[in-house]
């Protein structure tokens, strides 16, 4: 079976076997997945993988009701537990992100609304035939991340917003001959 060439062990083989460039709705799979975008900054993402289901536990399942109600003595509590990424700075975004995230939602009714509606509700499907032809931010990428830096989330660059657009399938970058490709 022919994959992405970037998926070579078996928790990335099962991501992007399963997960990676399929579209998501649900707001709370589109929290969890701009958090652990975030997370992932300056990081491989087979690391942030391996830490997601402690990611699941310690960040009440991705509820971002319930992350927007985290205290300083949870970002402390957060700040000393080694299955996540242990980084202030993405701590406490992921805390004011869920702030803004429930921010979008008062004003959009869903997160999902908002952000399909930056493509019409229609999956951007690229079919590069190499690797190093997938881009590392797009217009797309561009203009979401300007869009949720002005509404307060914080770890949303141009690069990390086109990786959340892949991971949640409103981008599929699967290459050419990835069996993932035909589905």
């Amino acid at each position: 079976m022919i994959r992405c060439s970037w998926a070579t062990n078996p928790l990335s083989i099962a991501y992007h076997d399963a997960e990676w460039g399929v579209p998501v709705h649900d707001d709370v799979t589109l929290f969890e997945f701009l958090i652990l975008e975030g997370a992932q900054a300056g990081l491989s993402w087979d690391t942030v993988l391996r830490k997601r289901d402690r990611y699941r536990e310690v960040f009440a399942g991705f509820d971002p009701e319930k992350v927007a109600r985290f205290t300083p003595r949870r970002v402390e509590r957060l700040m000393n537990d080694s299955g996540i990424v242990r980084n202030r700075l993405k701590i406490e975004s992921a805390i004011g992100n869920a702030r803004a995230f429930l921010g979008v939602q008062d004003e959009r009714g869903t997160f999902d609304a908002y952000l399909w509606a930056m493509v019409d509700g229609k999956p951007v499907i690229n079919r590069p035939r190499e690797s190093r032809d997938v881009p590392a931010t797009s217009a797309l990428s561009d203009a979401l991340s300007r869009d949720l830096r002005k509404r307060g989330f914080r770890f949303v660059g141009s690069t990390i917003c086109y990786a959340y657009l892949q991971a949640v399938g409103v981008v599929d970058d699967h290459l050419a001959g990835c069996f993932r490709a035909a589905c």
